[in-house]
């Protein structure tokens, strides 16, 4: 692909992420999906500056709505301005670059407006930070969201934004049903793939850099799971072993249901429940992959279905992963802090306490 017709693709991948009510990982995968023809190279240059803009939208608006043209100010919030804006403040792009890569006609940007000529003018050679800027949009999330934040982190609310705003590596769990970490490393290595152990978890794998997994023989045989570290320690705090009833209550697509019954070494009984059947569903495949056979998928209409009432106390342990504001994801789908809102907050908290 040419330069040009990469920055178009990442401004129609921006478009599907912000019209999508899915995880912007979830749009990105399904656009290169029924795009195939994209090679690996130009899939990680239009991916590349869709998650810079997503990491930088709330300093690229803020620079926005400083333009001293104020018909450079009235793009502000646009996704082309966005980019704009990323090209001239994040990688300081001089405005003649910037205008030969919005070159119009066929696969290529439309040519800039005057308006955003005037954008280019007011923001090339500044740079992306700003002593100005408070802390939510240097943050990037919501105004609205700092004083729960800050009522929650307190002093550590600064590193834990800056962390949230970097990168999330790649998390993959040993399945020990069929592997250990370092048999499963090595065959890692042998495919090409570099992972060292997981600082706490003594069942996980992290890779830096983009892998595609769906190619390895280590990830198509089962040996490795994707799974953040975080969730690994949540399965293996529950404390399931060999012969317990588990109930995972809010199973999803079933990563800690997998860690659990491999902690179980296949014996004992697992129930996976959630209210939306398909997530459910989407799990069949990865628990046959990892050759788990103790897992029963239960789907229910709500948290009170009567399959709750019938089997109330019937097990040794129940996983609770309660639907929330997915701050935790924030590194990975860095869209998420703009699609929530207070009433979000309010129904999700109501829906944790039932």
């Amino acid at each position: 692909m040419t330069p040009e017709a990469r920055l178009q693709a990442s401004l129609e991948l921006l478009d599907a992420i912000h019209a999508a009510t899915s995880p912007a990982d979830r749009t990105v995968a399904a656009y290169f999906r029924a795009r195939r023809y994209i090679g690996a190279k130009d899939r990680a240059a239009v991916s590349d500056l869709a998650y810079a803009v997503l990491r930088h939208r709330a300093r690229l608006d803020w620079w926005a709505g400083r333009a001293d043209d104020p018909r450079a100010a009235s793009l502000k919030g646009r996704n082309r301005s966005r980019v704009i804006a990323e090209l001239c403040l994040a990688r300081g792009w001089r405005a003649d670059a910037v205008a030969t890569v919005f070159a119009g006609g066929k696969h290529a940007a439309v040519a800039l407006s005057e308006s955003e000529r005037c954008l280019v003018d007011a923001l090339a050679g500044r740079a992306l930070d700003d002593p100005a800027q408070p802390l939510w949009v240097r943050g990037n999330f919501p105004e609205w969201v700092e004083p729960s934040l800050r009522e929650a982190l307190g002093d550590g609310l600064d590193a834990e934004v800056a962390a949230l705003n970097r990168k999330a590596p790649l998390d993959l769990r040993v399945n020990t049903l069929k592997t250990d970490r370092e048999t499963a490393r090595a065959a890692l290595a042998s495919q090409g793939v570099t992972a060292v152990p997981t600082p706490f978890s003594p069942v996980g794998l992290r890779v830096n850099g983009k892998v595609n997994l769906a190619v390895l023989p280590a990830f198509r045989d089962g040996l490795v799971e994707v799974q953040d570290e975080g969730s690994q320690l949540a399965a293996l705090l529950v404390g399931a072993v060999p012969g317990m009833r588990v109930c995972d209550f809010c199973a999803g697509a079933g990563g800690k249901t997998l860690a659990m019954a491999a902690g179980m070494d296949n014996r004992g009984h697992i129930v996976a429940c959630d209210v939306l059947a398909g997530r459910l569903d989407r799990s069949a495949d990865r628990l046959r992959r990892a050759g788990v056979h103790n897992v029963r998928r239960q789907p229910l209409e709500h948290e009170r279905d009567r399959w709750v009432k019938r089997h109330g106390g019937g097990f040794d342990r129940v996983l609770v992963d309660a639907p929330c504001s997915g701050t935790g994801t924030w590194r990975r789908n860095p869209d998420a802090p703009w699609r929530l809102d207070p009433s979000d907050l309010r129904r999700l908290c109501g829906l944790q306490d039932r």
